[in-house]
């Protein structure tokens, strides 16, 4: 809500105050895009690495151990291919980021290994992050790798993804990845200095939002007013959505320009520089927020405006008497969504298959002879 006798971007220039230097010791995580690290033609630009690797040192420098996501695989295969602008079928683009991976590595290896840094290569997909534990498993093996002083480099697995276990783009794999490693912050590097009140490209009346809460609704104007690169898959509704994803985590987030060679250096001290997104004050835990966030939905559950009431304000189970209509097929286990009104109200892992929510929505817990997602297994997230 705008302050009375203030305009919009001036309520959020006063919110600067939200920001806050991140915890010493704590990881960073920060992620470049496509569109920040190629030329006009669509090559990797070395000068980018070169900025992307600067920004990386400075935050072990400064005593807070940085995971680098990073895009570009496909970018960086498609001169190779002789290809102009990115494939759209899938093999196209496997094959790109079969022959991109390891030029791109090997860029990031020799500028990390210039400053006496070691990398590592991390491909994850949603199917790992989806079962609990592969899950740990890969928080395991990316903790000890920032043990030991490496660099973890992530990226998705784009030369064997499809698209049911797509993570989807690498701004929501980095808030994946940010609450994986117990995130201290999360940045992502783009082409503008931050998060504008419109679309740049849409309007000349444009000023930057300095310090944005993840509920704002402006940020919900913003997604739907969003434009995508050339060579990248990301956009601005992209980074609002791995921002609100991290806000859950507890993870403040801040959304810069790749192009600044000390942007992450102030941004972990607690200077102003981007767009801030302030955390929320109480994050969920480990194990609520992979239900949220680490595993994809299988199906949905829709629910009537008292269920959807005990849920958000009582912190209630969901039982079958308040569900109205289920999408899907899903078993025991499974993670679903659960909306009122096309509102996401909450995600959970069920007690019951969908036929057998199916058969007794609308029934008495009695009938169905327990509740359909019990509040230990659902996060509400409305």
């Amino acid at each position: 809500m705008t302050t009375p006798g203030r305009t919009i971007c001036e309520n959020y220039r006063v919110r600067s105050e939200m920001r806050r230097p991140a915890p010493e010791k704590r990881p960073i995580v920060v992620k470049v895009g496509s569109s920040s690290l190629t030329t006009e033609l669509g090559g990797i630009d070395p000068a980018a690495i070169a900025a992307i690797v600067a920004n990386v040192v400075a935050s072990w420098d400064l005593g807070r151990p940085a995971v680098l996501v990073s895009s570009g695989a496909i970018a960086a295969g498609l001169p190779v291919l002789g290809l102009a602008t990115r494939p759209t079928d899938l093999p196209g683009l496997q094959v790109a980021a079969s022959v991109g991976q390891g030029r791109l590595m090997a860029m990031y290896s020799a500028e990390f290994g210039s400053r006496e840094r070691q990398v590592g290569q991390v491909l994850l997909t949603r199917d790992v992050l989806a079962r609990r534990e592969q899950y740990l498993n890969a928080r395991t093996a990316l903790e000890r790798m920032l043990a030991l002083g490496v660099v973890p480099i992530v990226n998705e697995n784009d030369t064997v993804v499809v698209d049911e276990v797509r993570v989807g783009d690498n701004d929501s794999l980095a808030a994946i990845v940010s609450h994986l490693v117990g995130a201290g912050m999360m940045i992502l590097l783009t082409d503008t200095p931050g998060l504008y009140s419109n679309d740049p490209l849409l309007s000349e009346s444009v000023e930057l939002l300095t310090a944005v809460r993840d509920t704002d609704e402006i940020l919900d104007r913003l997604r739907s007013s969003t434009s995508r690169g050339t060579f990248g898959s990301g956009g601005v509704a992209t980074k609002i959505a791995a921002a609100r994803m991290a806000a859950w985590s507890g993870i403040p987030t801040v959304i810069a320009s790749a192009s600044d060679s000390h942007v992450v250096a102030r941004a972990v001290v607690g200077k102003e520089v981007g767009t801030w997104v302030a955390p929320r004050q109480s994050g969920l835990s480990a194990r609520k927020l992979w239900i949220a966030f680490g595993t994809p939905s299988e199906g949905t559950v829709e629910i009537d405006a008292g269920a959807a009431r005990a849920l958000s304000q009582y912190g209630k189970s969901l039982l079958a008497a308040g569900v109205t209509r289920v999408t899907g097929g899903f078993g025991v286990g499974a993670a679903v969504e659960v909306v009122h009104a096309d509102v996401l109200v909450a995600k959970g892992l069920t007690s019951l298959t969908s036929d057998q929510v199916k058969r007794h929505r609308g029934e008495h817990s009695a009938v169905t002879g327990g509740e359909v997602i019990h509040r230990d297994d659902l996060v509400v997230l409305s």
